[in-house]
């Protein structure tokens, strides 16, 4: 029986699941999964999830005491909310999960750290190895210093919101554990500033995560890429062969559902015999890459406001969940 595109993906890149749907990841069994707070925000509003939701709230409240505010409830409940689905999608999946930090400090390199601490703890004391997990970071100047001091206490990164070749060398220098490059974003940026439509090995998205693999494995870096955020499935075919690729669900189901002939596109070997040129990488540097990237730019600003809107819109589904939990208290128990 011929395989499948998704059993050959699997033989030459590691496949995640983009999604925070756990009946989802359940279905497609990827290797590891990834989640961030728009993710959180669409899994927190199934009803099937409402039970996961109604916990974290009351545990934040017990916590926190009866006279904590609303906002410090929720805050602590968004947290404790990624750590569950994380848990959840760990009792499936075999490898890792990411947990993403919250956008808004995404400029403030000593409150990422701290947030990513907290988030390690909250795994640890539930039996959960840092070693399953990844803390997912923006790739600011700010978020990569955050990432290379965590790194040295074993706490391991996924650079995201990834966009142009300056954060990611940046990141490998920093010896950061995994970035996600967002193929489709990228994409969306030049179809919106050129007009153009781009097929295959033409994919401005592609073209960046081809670049930054080669660059990564020309020069020996131990840092993986995981191409992401796709728009079609040619995108992937493309990108086939990369250390790892994050897929949402419904490209996995139609990858499975396919057979024909899988072509290997990227290969550390090739890399290796290219000539490309070592960039040195310091903070002038970054910030003169990316003010002449007007796409990374663009795209960074727009991700982490975009994230920043996500994490406000479930931090008010959690609020207005919490005060109908309180109104259903019995009169003398609120």
């Amino acid at each position: 029986m011929a395989k499948s595109l998704l059993a050959q993906l699997r033989e030459i890149t590691t496949v995640v699941a983009d999604t925070g749907d756990i009946e989802a990841i359940e279905k497609v069994r990827p290797q590891d999964a990834t989640t961030n707070p728009s993710l959180l925000t669409a899994a927190a509003q199934m009803p099937q999830y409402g039970r996961i939701v109604d916990d974290t709230l009351v545990d934040a409240k017990k916590r926190l005491g009866e006279n904590a505010s609303d906002g410090a409830v929720t805050k602590l409940a968004f947290e404790n909310l990624a750590v569950a689905f994380g848990k959840k999608i760990l009792a499936i999946v075999p490898g890792r999960v990411s947990t993403e930090v919250d956008a808004r400090l995404s400029y403030d390199t000593e409150k990422t750290m701290e947030q990513a601490h907290s988030i390690i703890q909250k795994y640890e004391s539930a039996g959960v190895s840092r070693q399953r997990v990844l803390i997912k970071i923006a790739s600011t100047w700010e978020g990569i210093r955050a990432a290379e001091k965590l790194e040295t206490e074993g706490i391991h990164c996924n650079l995201t919101l990834l966009f142009g070749l300056h954060q990611a060398i940046a990141c490998a220098e920093a010896k950061v554990t995994l970035i996600s490059p967002f193929v489709g974003r990228i994409l969306d940026w030049y179809k919106k500033d050129t007009g153009k439509d781009y097929q295959g090995a033409d994919d401005p998205g592609v073209q960046s995560v081809t670049k930054i693999y080669n660059y990564f494995k020309k020069f020996g870096y131990t840092t993986q890429v995981m191409g992401a955020s796709f728009r079609n499935t040619g995108e992937i075919f493309e990108l086939a062969g990369c250390d790892l690729l994050t897929i949402s669900p419904h490209f996995l189901e139609e990858l499975d559902a396919t057979q024909g002939t899988l072509e290997r596109k990227l290969d550390p070997v090739k890399a290796k015999s290219l000539q490309i040129e070592k960039i040195p990488m310091d903070k002038a540097t970054f910030d003169k890459m990316h003010a002449a990237d007007r796409m990374a730019s663009d795209k960074l600003s727009e991700g982490i406001e975009g994230f920043s809107k996500a994490l406000v819109q479930l931090e008010q589904l959690l609020a207005k969940r919490l005060a109908e939990l309180e109104a259903e208290k019995p009169v003398g128990v609120r």
